[in-house]
């Protein structure tokens, strides 16, 4: 048996790649139960892009609480910062997605993560409801 070669690997395979890029778009579109549906047929629930970004953290930004309690009810990581440091969390304090906001906290995420946390992001738009939510001083 002999090495894999780059183009060989199965990350480099376009028809691996290709349904990689159609996971982004449901995490992104908030495709609940087809996304569900990939994730319990073995896609990892923590697949992340080129940027780091995770199916949660697209589906957090875009809007999609059910697509994020769906990941997170399959093991995907509510903290899981991109390659900018950026988490799920802060992600949706920024864009005002309240109830992105409830199901990541119920997944567990946890406010101080990430740079800047979602508790240093609640801080800079002056969102006083939400640093008490994250039992955070304003």
């Amino acid at each position: 048996m002999s090495e894999p070669t780059p183009e060989t690997e199965p990350a480099h395979d376009p028809e691996v790649l290709q349904l990689a890029a159609k996971v982004f778009d449901l995490a992104r579109q908030g495709g609940t139960s087809t996304l569900a549906a990939y994730v319990d047929a073995g896609v990892p629930a923590n697949l992340t892009n080129d940027r780091g970004d995770s199916l949660v953290m697209l589906a957090a930004y875009h809007g999609h609480a059910e697509a994020v309690t769906a990941l997170l009810s399959r093991g995907a990581d509510p903290d899981r910062a991109n390659d900018k440091g950026q988490t799920p969390l802060a992600g949706a304090v920024f864009k005002g997605e309240d109830a992105v906001i409830r199901a990541l906290l119920d997944g567990g995420a946890n406010p101080a993560a990430g740079t800047p946390s979602a508790i240093e992001t609640a801080r800079m738009f002056g969102k006083e409801e939400l640093l008490k939510l994250f039992g955070a001083d304003g």
